[in-house]
């Protein structure tokens, strides 16, 4: 089923998931959870849930929609206890069903309660699922997520004297892929990140004392906790009455997500020491410096080309202008739209300011372009409200693979950057979507900008390189070998 809200079927690139946890006894967790997950919207849109442990056991309130739509006053004050562990969930392993919500839970042999919560997308999925079958703790037939299956199996080794802290130890270092996990025993607050550091996680301090995990560190800023480290790849990090502890199940070897920077998080995030916005800022400018137009007025596609468009007008000193409107409320529905709704198409989402733009060379600044039907429908869009020419900078390289490690990109086939002469993609691309100009900024300048080592990113979906390999069952990973051997002969074949 198509979005109400997307154009001829474009979708944004989606997020899988975001997670938030908190150890505060003494505090009202379900709240401050309730919050974080607030703060952390935009990573999942699908699904909430929210657990919440006393020591005794743990409760699980979770449904489909909004965190706003899922959560009342009275669910928050039926969830009691000192540790509260959170998730948004938006689909890519599993299907979008109440059954796929998170946090899971599942019951050990010893009656220990445990709940997880999962950010990313494990490469290792068939594998694990085939494990967990053979244990009877799930049943392959009904396609369970990744976060299932390892919620089953970390359940399943925690028994008297071998708690879920073991059980976790030896189960991470199978897994394969993208990974921050969260869960908890009703006891402990456990946080893990896979050894590549994939997806962001981090860690801060209440002033009473206790203590926060989060996807992103904005979330921490919203419940009022200070920063205080990220959680290293490889690393379980556990907090109870005893503090914070450290184990290590793998070794680091850093490859994060490089779109995160471009699009995926929250402006206001740090990420490994760089603003996400100031990282946007530098990719507007050095886009200015490569890719330079004549223009009479900047103008993002906001919310997420904003902070690139501000840098763009900043290096290329043509004024900054809000020329389009966003819908502040635009979202996830549950209401199905008439096909004359449908047919509004971007107009639900993005409406201009024909007095900005009437007659005005445009210089649009958006973060990327997927399928190319939403920037054809901007565009024509902008024509159609009087302005005199429109130039697109695009804020990333083109994207052409997809991602395997918690990004909802479309099919291979079905991008834009693959579908167009491979000769001159960009000028393909122009024509496309009916642009006076079009450009994309450079992956070294992407990188740089990022203030991040190019060999402690992954820029997959751009370079077509995947650091933690494919997943088994996924249909997209053959197509992809078949599309890296094809350009790997044509390269071979060039004089």
């Amino acid at each position: 089923m198509l979005s109400p809200f997307d154009d001829r079927g474009e979708t944004e690139p989606r997020e899988e998931c975001g997670v938030f946890g908190v150890w505060a006894p003494g505090e009202d967790v379900s709240k401050l959870t309730y919050y974080g997950l607030y703060a952390l919207q935009h990573r999942g849109q699908e699904a909430a849930g929210i657990a919440v442990g006393d020591g005794d056991q743990i409760v699980v309130f979770k449904d489909l929609g909004l965190v706003s739509q899922v959560f009342d006053e009275q669910s928050l004050e039926a969830l009691k206890g000192h540790i509260g562990l959170g998730h948004n969930r938006y689909t890519t392993a599993g299907g979008n069903s109440w059954e796929n919500a998170q946090p899971m839970f599942r019951m050990a042999p010893d009656g220990t309660d445990v709940a997880l919560g999962h950010n990313g997308n494990l490469v290792d999925h068939r594998e694990l699922t085939q494990e967990a079958a053979r244990l009877g703790l799930v049943d392959p037939k009904e396609n369970p997520s990744d976060s299932l299956v390892m919620c089953a199996l970390l359940a399943a080794d925690t028994r008297e004297g071998h708690g879920v802290e073991e059980a976790a130890m030896e189960l991470f270092p199978k897994v394969k892929g993208a990974f921050c996990v969260l869960f908890t025993d009703g006891d402990a607050l456990y946080a893990a990140r896979d050894p590549q550091g994939v997806r962001p996680l981090s860690i801060g301090q209440l002033a009473g004392g206790g203590w926060v995990v989060a996807s992103e560190t904005a979330a921490l800023d919203i419940v009022g906790a200070r920063f205080v480290r990220d959680v290293e790849p490889g690393e379980l990090v556990i907090v109870d009455g005893d503090g914070v502890r450290s184990r290590r199940f793998a070794e680091t070897a850093h490859k994060g997500c490089v779109f995160e920077y471009v699009y995926l998080a929250r402006p206001d995030s740090v990420i490994r020491g760089r603003s996400v916005n100031g990282a946007r800022l530098q990719i507007g400018r050095k886009l200015a410096e490569e890719a330079p137009a004549d223009g009479d007025l900047v103008i993002p596609v906001p919310e997420s080309g904003t902070p690139a468009a501000v840098g763009y007008a900043q290096a290329s000193r043509i004024p900054f202008g809000q020329g389009l409107m966003k819908n502040a409320y635009v979202g996830r529905t549950f209401i199905q739209p008439s096909q004359t709704i449908r047919q509004l198409g971007i107009r639900l989402k993005l409406n201009p300011l024909r007095e900005v733009i009437e007659g005005k060379r445009l210089v649009v600044v958006d973060d990327s372009i997927v399928r190319g039907n939403t920037q054809r429908a901007l565009i024509k869009m902008l024509r159609e409200a009087g302005a005199k020419e429109v130039h697109v900078r695009i804020a990333s390289p083109p994207v052409k693979w997809p991602c395997f490690y918690g990004i909802d990109f479309a099919s291979p086939t079905e991008l834009i950057a693959n579908n167009v002469d491979a000769a001159d993609p960009v000028e393909g691309i122009r024509k496309e979507i009916d642009a006076d100009s079009l450009a994309f900024v450079s992956t070294e300048a992407m990188i740089e900008a990022s203030q991040q080592s190019s060999d402690e990113l992954c820029a997959a979906c751009f370079d077509g390189v995947f650091p933690l390999g494919m997943p088994s069952d996924n249909p997209n990973s053959a197509l992809v070998e078949t599309m890296l051997k094809q350009q790997a002969k044509k390269a071979s074949t060039k004089p």
